[in-house]
């Protein structure tokens, strides 16, 4: 499940990062440009990993048995909202028939993705493998 969790949050990121880009260019639209094609891939891989997200973290919390369980889950309830929040705005941009730099300006911008982005460094941390405790030694 790390292993799928670590995907999700990477399609998701690098989407933003490629938004950012994109939205500097100053571009009036999409239209057969190889930009807007990459854009297009990029945001559905990323509406694809938000829309599993919530159930990616809930089965890691689930496999790894984290505790104390009631507060992950109650994050997982955050994470659910923020994602469903996020994954309208995206495909509400993903059903435009051009894709305008000011439009995906707007998308970066947008509480919703800000919102799931910081959820998502929340959860990046939590599930990056933890180091073994240090083994204990004892005195002669």
């Amino acid at each position: 499940m790390r292993e799928k969790l670590e995907k999700s949050c990477d399609a998701i990121e690098e989407c933003y990062e490629f938004m950012l880009a994109y939205a500097a260019q100053g571009l009036a639209g999409d239209v057969a440009t190889d930009s807007g094609s990459r854009l297009r891939g990029y945001l559905t891989r990323a509406a694809s990993a938000v829309a599993g997200l919530a159930d990616t973290f809930t089965a890691l919390v689930k496999e790894e048995d984290l505790k104390p369980a009631e507060k992950y889950h109650k994050f997982i309830a955050v994470l659910a909202r923020d994602a469903g929040d996020a994954l309208a705005a995206i495909e509400l941009v993903l059903a435009q028939s051009s894709l305008s730099s000011q439009l995906i300006d707007n998308l970066n911008a947008s509480i919703h993705v800000r919102a799931l982005l910081t959820d998502l460094f929340l959860i990046d941390e939590i599930a990056k493998p933890k180091p073994a405790p240090p083994a204990s030694v004892t005195a002669p």
